[in-house]
């Protein structure tokens, strides 16, 4: 299939068919949460749009329009490269551990002058491809074999272990719970989870010992935040006390006295759901969860109309994907879970992440707009 018919410029449909069937209600959604997102970053900066704001919207602007050509392309096209994709992004991974740029104690980017690539963002979104064609290509009936869970698992294992070593534990993980929602949407057992959890509790110890000093501080001062108030457990503490300041309906646009007087820690990145909630109360954080629910309810929706296997388990992984992104986040700010690396999607200043999570909506959107074209279980050559 070549890139001309890939793009929509074939008999099936036209490039005007493709825009008329695009989820206009998801891309308002993904607008407003953008919009918001702008406003938080504005009053992080005490009211003005730099550092933060002008670029967080020229950011999505860009992703926008990398958005929807995404969705143009035919969903064969992804089938046909999705394995190709996935390479490039271990050997991002791999390029991070030559000549990585080391933030924060991290080497974790790329620097590639315009913008500091963040490749375990890409990869959230490349083993989602990966795994979703490798699947595909599975017959339900042998799903069931120890055989056809090698290929799948050494997928993950290979990335996993990469992110592992940058270190990112937070990323790692994420990894591992969308690779599990496709390895259980695409029809494994319930049993080999079982197995696969018990190994892993089982573990544990062994694997505490690996742990960076930083890592086990951060489980620790989960465990117990008032331990050390002003060191390890001060990033939690404060964030609890503008939660709670905000009450019901918060202080106001740029009257957050946690964030706007500096104890609030990251507020344009990792916290700035708190900031919200200290600025709009319990009514603005409930509002954005809402919209965060709606865009969900999108990517399963698309996810059950698609009609070949692919597009299935492509829009399951991305929308579960996204549900990880908003629950680690605003658990870790809540103090539910330890304190890890992870934004909150399209709100949250970042480069990377707002790329990664636009293909994501180009890739969902790509799955809806061709959700009636079948792609045969067995070899590709029949999709084309």
């Amino acid at each position: 299939m070549s890139l001309y018919n890939a793009f929509g410029r074939n008999p099936e449909m036209t490039l005007g068919q493709k825009a008329l069937q695009m989820t206009w209600g998801l891309i308002l959604l993904i607008a407003v949460l953008a919009a918001i997102g702008c406003v938080m970053l504005y009053s992080a900066a005490n009211g003005d749009m730099q550092p933060w704001a002008q670029r967080h919207a020229v950011r999505f602007a860009g992703g926008l329009v990398l958005m929807l050509t995404v969705a143009m392309f035919d969903i064969r096209f992804w089938f046909r490269w999705a394995y190709a994709i996935y390479f490039v992004a271990v050997l991002l991974l791999v390029t991070v551990e030559v000549i990585g740029v080391v933030g924060m104690g991290a080497q974790r980017w790329i620097d590639l002058g315009v913008i500091q690539l963040q490749p375990s963002e890409v990869m959230k979104v490349s083993i989602v491809l990966a795994l979703a064609r490798y699947f595909h290509g599975v017959a339900d009936e042998e799903i069931g074999r120890p055989t056809r869970l090698i290929a799948p698992l050494l997928i993950v294992c290979a990335p996993v272990g990469l992110v592992l070593k940058q270190p990112d534990l937070g990323t790692a993980m994420m990894l591992l719970m969308v690779a599990g929602a496709i390895f259980f949407a695409a029809g494994v057992r319930l049993w080999k989870f079982g197995v696969v959890l018990a190994a892993g509790a089982a573990a544990v110890p062994v694997a505490w010992q690996f742990l960076h000093g930083y890592q086990k501080q951060r489980v620790l001062t989960f465990l117990n935040p008032e331990s050390d108030p002003l060191g390890s457990g001060y990033h939690i503490t404060q964030s609890k006390i503008a939660l709670g300041a905000g009450g019901m309906f918060g202080k106001g646009l740029l009257e957050g006295s946690q964030s706007h007087l500096n104890f609030l820690p990251e507020k344009q990145t990792d916290f700035i759901f708190t900031m919200l909630a200290e600025e709009f109360g319990m009514v603005g954080g409930l509002g954005l969860l809402t919209l965060y629910a709606l865009v969900l309810i999108y990517g399963f929706a698309i996810a059950l109309r698609a009609r070949n296997q692919f597009g299935r388990l492509l829009a399951i992984g991305l929308t579960i994907n996204l549900f990880l992104y908003v629950f680690i986040n605003i658990a870790m700010v809540m103090g539910l879970i330890p304190v890890v690396g992870v934004p909150l999607p399209l709100i949250s200043y970042g480069g990377t992440a707002m790329l990664a999570v636009m293909i994501a909506f180009g890739l969902m959107m790509s799955v809806y707009v061709h959700r009636d074209i079948r792609i045969p279980r067995r070899g590709l050559a029949d999709a084309d």
